[in-house]
């Protein structure tokens, strides 16, 4: 394929917007409340309640992947440091 036969499709870049629980430049607290208030989301509502998404989308912008990868690991071995169920 050459160069002018590519074809390009516009990216939307989103990230987390602003929150004032969170006004500094740090945002661990911030990426941890998103990923706790997803999951507490979901098991109240669940995954297809649209509102969620605002938390799932804004942990997934502000937390790096191994954490991630390290708190579902957490939350299936019953070891996650946070109450979920409510």
């Amino acid at each position: 394929m050459s160069e002018e036969e590519r074809e390009t499709k516009p990216f939307k870049f989103v990230t987390a917007g602003f929150d004032a629980r969170f006004p500094h430049q740090n945002q661990t607290k911030h990426c941890w409340q998103n990923y706790v208030d997803y999951h507490k989301c979901i098991n109240a509502k669940g995954e297809d309640f649209a509102p969620c998404k605002q938390f799932y989308l804004a942990f997934r912008s502000l937390c790096p992947n191994p954490w991630i990868d390290r708190w579902d690991t957490q939350r299936e071995n019953g070891t996650f440091p946070a109450k979920l169920d409510s």
